[in-house]
């Protein structure tokens, strides 16, 4: 019974002809006529195996802590998934065979620990620990309180969890369904993800502007006015970085292993891809006033303005992903073409009316110059989307 995962009691009985004398549990449990077994179990929630095969895919070992008997935890493993063989399950009397330092050396060998006391998960988590890993630990009794003080993440149960457990975790698991950590994990990986496509799309677009005015001034010539630059970086730009942040998940984002505690915000690539898109950004607004160079100094510098915030905005859609091709992603970002919508008939309303033209010192271009400034903006994609797949190719080397 106990390899079909269900939890086992025996039941016994001995009947009196008068009530006995003495009560205490050593002169009643004896001289029993065995009954029979009782088989109870608690089924595997549909949805729980799917997320432990999830959790390996995304780098995540999930382990399971027991006090059920070695045979039934064992089984129930291998129905989740959790474990292959045997040798993968330990008891908690064996644990107290083993030291410190050999269970850090042999944690990763197991995957389920039977009869464990509450010390036992201690030691568990503290041997992880010992290996670098990042911890997370799951409990609803009082005894798994030092358990998840201990791991780097306590989750406590909200249903059958008690107030100590709620009170000793970091955060509280509303349904105590273990399939709603791993979309949480999934979730703080997209806002994780969008953060930095926020932050990467500021900073290589205000280093853009940077880069572009400061060419112009070496130069000696005027590329844009303070009131250009002031619009850009709080209409143009913003918009679609507040977008980003609502974009969905990237395709695969459970598949990449966990990224480590130390890693940097401009790590893996993030320093460069800021520069270089800084840089083609700022040559496109450049090239964009010297197509204009020859007509008139209001001219050149009303196609450096509508370059350089059309080229932000188109910007924003290879942000979307960092190294997948925007032609791959299979999903659509509404807030984000809306964003971009208003971002680019904004210029539009400046140049072609009067009173706003005035006051930001623009022209109104002709249709000519106009298509020009927005085809030498939408460049920033084509070489994004080249320099992403050689990035792409170099990944794979």
């Amino acid at each position: 019974m106990g390899g079909k995962a269900l939890r086992v009691l025996a039941a016994a009985c001995r009947t009196y002809d008068a009530p006995p004398k003495d009560f205490a549990p050593e002169t009643l449990e004896k001289d029993l006529v065995f009954v029979g077994l009782a088989g109870m179990i608690d089924p595997v929630r549909p949805e729980v195996p799917p997320a432990v095969q999830k959790c390996r895919k995304a780098g995540i070992r999930p382990v399971m802590i027991t006090g059920d008997h070695r045979v039934t935890a064992a089984a129930i493993a291998r129905e989740l998934g959790i474990i292959h063989s045997d040798r993968q399950v330990v008891t908690g009397s064996e644990l107290n065979e083993i030291s410190d330092e050999e269970l850090k050396e042999k944690v990763p060998e197991y995957g389920v620990y039977a009869r464990v006391q509450p010390e036992h998960k201690v030691r568990i988590v503290q041997a992880w620990k010992a290996r670098g890993m990042v911890t997370a630990m799951t409990g609803d009794g009082v005894n798994d309180a030092p358990a998840l003080k201990a791991a780097d993440i306590g989750t406590g149960m909200g249903i059958t969890g008690t107030d100590v457990t709620k009170n000793a975790a970091d955060m509280v698991l509303t349904d105590d369904n273990f399939a709603t950590i791993v979309s949480a994990v999934e979730e703080g990986r997209r806002i994780y993800d969008n953060i930095r496509k926020a932050i990467q799309f500021l900073l290589s677009s205000n280093l853009s502007e940077v880069v572009a005015v400061f060419a112009s001034t070496m130069a000696g010539f005027i590329l844009m006015k303070p009131v250009h630059l002031l619009w850009i970086n709080l209409i143009t730009d913003s918009f679609p970085a507040v977008a980003l942040g609502m974009e969905k998940a990237e395709p695969g984002i459970m598949q990449r292993p966990p990224r480590p505690k130390s890693e940097g915000l401009f790590a893996n690539g993030v320093g460069f891809d800021i520069i270089y898109q800084s840089l083609v950004c700022a040559a496109l607004t450049l090239a964009a006033y010297f197509c204009g160079e020859g007509d008139s100094q209001a001219e050149s510098m009303t196609m450096a303005f509508v370059t350089l915030s059309t080229c932000e905005v188109f910007h924003s859609i290879n942000m979307r992903a960092r190294r997948k091709s925007i032609f791959a992603l299979g999903s659509h970002n509404k807030y984000l073409f809306g964003a971009m919508l208003f971002a680019l008939l904004l210029p539009l309303a400046m140049m072609y009316i009067p009173p706003f033209a005035a006051a930001f010192s623009l022209v109104a271009l002709p249709a000519a110059r106009y298509f020009e400034s927005i085809g030498l903006a939408l460049l920033i994609i084509p070489i994004v989307e080249i320099v992403k797949a050689i990035q792409r190719w170099a990944a794979r080397r």
